[in-house]
C-alpha cells in the first residue's frame, strides 16, 4: 500500500483553534509510521489545472488562488460558515491534496497498488463552483473524473463514511449514472443535506444516522443502506471518503463509533472491492478532529485496506 502525503499540506494555517489543523495530519502520519503497517510513503505531486478542470471550471480555481492573501488569513464563505480559510500557503496545499488522488489513480491502475491519501485540506464538501466546509477542490471527484477519462473506467463507486454528508460529491455526480455515491452521516447535521429523498437518477444512496448511534447499529445501517447498493452496482473501482469524525471522541458530531469499528466498516468495503473491482480502492482523508481518535482509527482503517484481501 502507498501513502501519499506532502509537507505542503502541513503548512496550511486556518487560525488558532480552528478544528481543521495541521495536527490532524501530523497525528495520522505519526500513527502510521509507528504502526506495523508496512506502507510506502510517496510525495503527492501538484495537480494540473487541466485535470482539476474536469470537475471545477478553471475560472473558479483561478478565483480561489487570486484570493489567497499575502499575509494573514481570510474566509471565503459568508457567515455563519466563514470557516473555509485561505492563508499564504494555501495554493500548494490545495494542489498537493488533489494531486495525491491523481497519482494514486495511476498507481492503482498501472501497478494495482491501493493507496491512502493523507492530505489536507479535505474535499468532499467542495461543489462544482463553491468552496465549503473547509474544502476547495473535491479531491475524490477529480480522481473519479480522471479515472474515467484516462483509463476509461466506466463504473466507480464513492463510499463516504465521514460523519458529515459530502454535499459537494453528491452535487457533482447527482446526474451521472456511471458513478454511485453512497454516504453514511449524522442527520440532521452540517451541511444539512443527505436525506434519503436525495437520490439523483438512482445513483445516490444516503444513510442518515441518528445522533447517539453506536457501532453495532451503525454497522447494520451501513451494510443495508451503503454496501448493498454498491454491491448491486458492481463498480470497477471504489473510492473512499474516509472521515473519522463519527468517533465518540470527536467534538463536531454525536455518533458513537469506537476506533475498532473503522476496521469493520473498511472490511465491508474491501469485500465488495474484492468481488467486483479486482480489489481496487483509493481512500481519501476527509474529516476527524480528535487527535487520539484519529491516531487510533487510521490504523484500523489501513489494517483492513492492507491485509483484508
Amino acid at each position: 500500500m502507498i501513502i501519499y502525503t506532502h509537507n505542503d499540506c502541513l503548512k496550511k494555517f486556518n487560525g488558532v483553534g480552528h478544528p481543521e489543523s495541521k495536527e490532524r495530519l501530523d497525528s495520522i502520519i505519526t500513527s502510521i509510521k509507528s504502526s506495523d503497517i508496512n506502507a510506502e510513503f510517496k510525495e503527492a505531486p501538484k495537480a494540473d489545472l487541466e485535470i482539476i478542470s474536469l470537475v471545477h471550471p478553471r475560472k473558479y480555481i483561478e478565483e480561489i488562488f487570486k484570493n489567497i492573501p499575502i499575509s494573514g488569513i481570510i474566509g471565503v464563505e459568508k457567515e455563519p460558515y466563514a470557516d473555509t480559510i485561505l492563508c499564504p500557503n494555501s495554493k500548494n496545499a490545495i494542489l498537493r491534496s488533489c494531486g495525491a488522488g491523481i497519482a494514486a489513480a495511476d498507481d492503482l491502475i498501472e501497478n494495482n497498488e491501493r493507496a491512502f491519501c493523507a492530505v489536507r485540506p479535505p474535499g468532499h464538501h467542495a461543489e462544482t463552483v463553491k468552496a465549503h466546509g473547509f474544502c476547495f477542490i473535491n479531491n475524490v471527484a477529480v480522481a473519479t473524473k480522471y479515472l474515467k477519462k484516462k483509463y476509461k473506467i466506466n463504473k466507480i463507486a464513492i463510499v463516504d463514511f465521514d460523519v458529515h454528508h459530502g454535499n459537494g460529491t453528491q452535487e457533482i455526480f447527482y446526474n451521472d449514472s456511471s458513478v454511485v455515491y453512497a454516504s453514511s452521516h449524522e442527520f440532521p447535521l452540517f451541511p444539512g443535506t443527505g436525506s434519503e429523498d436525495e437520490k439523483g437518477i438512482g445513483n445516490i444512496f444516503n444513510a442518515p444516522i441518528k445522533s447517539g448511534t453506536k457501532g453495532s447499529e451503525f454497522l447494520k445501517i451501513f451494510e443495508n443502506k451503503i454496501i448493498k447498493p454498491v454491491d448491486k452496482f458492481k463498480p470497477e473501482v471504489i473510492l473512499i471518503s474516509a472521515g473519522f469524525d463519527a468517533h465518540y471522541k470527536d467534538p463536531l458530531a454525536n455518533i458513537n463509533l469506537e476506533s475498532e469499528d473503522y476496521l469493520e466498516i473498511t472490511k465491508k468495503i474491501v469485500d465488495i472491492a474484492n468481488i467486483h473491482s479486482n480489489g481496487r480502492i483509493i481512500s481519501f482523508f476527509e474529516g476527524g478532529y480528535d487527535l487520539v481518535a484519529l491516531s487510533e482509527s487510521i490504523k484500523e482503517h489501513l489494517k483492513a485496506l492492507k491485509t483484508h484481501i
